[in-house]
């Protein structure tokens, strides 16, 4: 099913399905808490079925959804500056045993900007060229961002959970 062509509500639904786990985990790694990042992620789609952008293809639009998703993130974060985030505690129910919580507890302690580097290049495999297109910094940049990120990600996990 193209997604040019059907209702807003089919539309909706094929975004759901194509992009919803992609754009939700990204979001989850960037607000911390499961109710923020599934209003982010409906906000998302929101935007895109009220824009009704076009794509070259479906790299794209997923390029499209990440940027516009990460954005909508900032945003929140931005707002929620006076408020605590989710407990950490509470992320125990996401991985499977102790030791995957731990560096997804890390993960959440990386500044939000080396956070959302992490998670595209080692979760959603983007190349560091796409990534920097997404986050509108130069790829130098980005390995920057990478370089301190992992850093800093081992420096936390390693004081908090060895």
């Amino acid at each position: 099913m193209e997604p040019s062509s059907v209702r807003p509500a089919d539309e909706a639904e094929y975004m759901v399905r194509t992009y919803g786990s992609t754009l939700f985990r990204l979001c989850l790694v960037m607000l911390g808490s499961e109710s923020d990042a599934e209003d982010a992620v409906q906000d998302t789609i929101l935007t895109y079925l009220q824009k009704a952008p076009s794509f070259a293809d479906a790299g794209h639009e997923k390029a499209w959804l990440i940027t516009v998703a990460a954005n909508r993130c900032r945003d929140l974060l931005r707002r929620r500056t006076r408020h605590p985030q989710l407990p950490l505690e509470d992320l125990e129910a996401y991985g499977p045993d102790r030791e995957e919580c731990g560096i997804l507890e890390a993960l959440m302690q990386v500044p939000p900007r080396f956070r959302v580097v992490l998670v595209l290049y080692y979760v959603e495999e983007y190349p560091m060229e796409e990534i920097a297109r997404i986050i509108h910094r130069s790829v130098s940049a980005v390995k920057m961002r990478l370089q301190k990120g992992r850093r800093l990600l081992e420096e936390i996990y390693r004081k908090e959970y060895l």
